[in-house]
């Protein structure tokens, strides 16, 4: 029937704090986010069938099935617009890093959602769209707009910020991965004591301050990380700060961390020296809005 080529781009976490278990499990957190343009190449392949949904990367650990939040967001797609007898397969170029904290898996959902909206010409309103992605996972619905937000409650409540000054973003990716649920199990054990000043970058956005938002960037699941893994996250922080970066930080629940820069130069040095020790270094820039 048709074929799509379409990227899905990267998050990071400018901010990230969790205030705490919510009745039904999850838990409340208070996020900035901010897109950038590292990018995942989607191509999506319909054709008549019999309503089999497949994805294939280029990362052999990657599930093909449900199991992937690409898949999990065709199917949401079909059961929310009542449209059948399709066969979607999917060929992703994957270049966000996995288990990074970068919303990959949920910026590939989004994508999908909004390759499929254009194939089958259904006119979906962000709304419809936004409701989809929630059900497929917590940080789908902001990969379907991008840009600068605030995300509260589980993460799914978002709200439009001003946009964060054109600046250049460092990301190193270490070799190891953290368990989500394992670093949520430590917040709700330990009392934290440090917390981003959410309030005060919500207003250096407003003021355009690149170094009040830079300097303010803070992510409570350092604090809980095991000893060897935040000794290499502050490790790779020193790095990007010893290069002039004006702030960096871990995203998500890591493990990637990244630098904001105001130069381009310093910014690629960063990556030349921390790319000698780890595999996955990239640079990229802010991206205003995927709207």
């Amino acid at each position: 029937m048709d074929t799509l080529n379409t990227r899905a781009f990267a998050k990071i976490n400018l901010a990230l704090d969790v205030m705490g278990k919510l009745e039904n499990g999850y838990h409340e957190v208070n996020m900035v986010m901010q897109s950038i343009d590292l990018w995942d190449d989607i191509a999506i392949d319909v054709q008549r069938g019999d309503g089999k949904i497949s994805a294939y990367t280029n990362r052999s650990y990657i599930p093909t099935g449900m199991k992937n939040l690409a898949c999990k967001a065709a199917a949401e797609f079909f059961d929310s617009t009542g449209i059948s007898g399709y066969d979607v397969e999917m060929h992703i170029e994957k270049r966000i890093p996995v288990c990074a904290g970068m919303g990959g898996g949920s910026s590939d959902a989004a994508a999908v959602i909004l390759g499929l909206d254009k194939i089958f010409k259904t006119g979906l309103t962000f709304g419809d769209m936004e409701h989809m992605a929630h059900r497929v996972g917590s940080d789908v619905a902001f990969c379907l707009f991008g840009g600068t937000k605030l995300a509260t409650g589980r993460g799914e409540e978002l709200h439009k910020l001003p946009p964060l000054p054109d600046v250049w973003i460092a990301v190193c990716k270490p070799s190891f991965s953290i368990s989500t649920p394992v670093l949520f199990s430590k917040i709700d054990s330990c009392k934290i004591t440090r917390h981003p000043d959410i309030s005060g970058m919500l207003q250096a956005l407003e003021n355009g301050g690149i170094d009040e938002i830079a300097r303010r960037c803070y992510n409570v699941f350092e604090d809980v990380l095991p000893q060897r893994e935040q000794r290499i996250v502050e490790n790779i922080k020193g790095t990007f700060l010893s290069c002039g970066a004006l702030g960096a930080c871990m995203t998500g629940t890591g493990s990637a961390v990244y630098g904001i820069f105001r130069e381009e130069l310093l910014a690629a040095e960063s990556v030349n020296i921390l790319s000698r020790e780890y595999e996955q270094c990239f640079l990229a820039k802010n991206i205003k809005s995927l709207d």
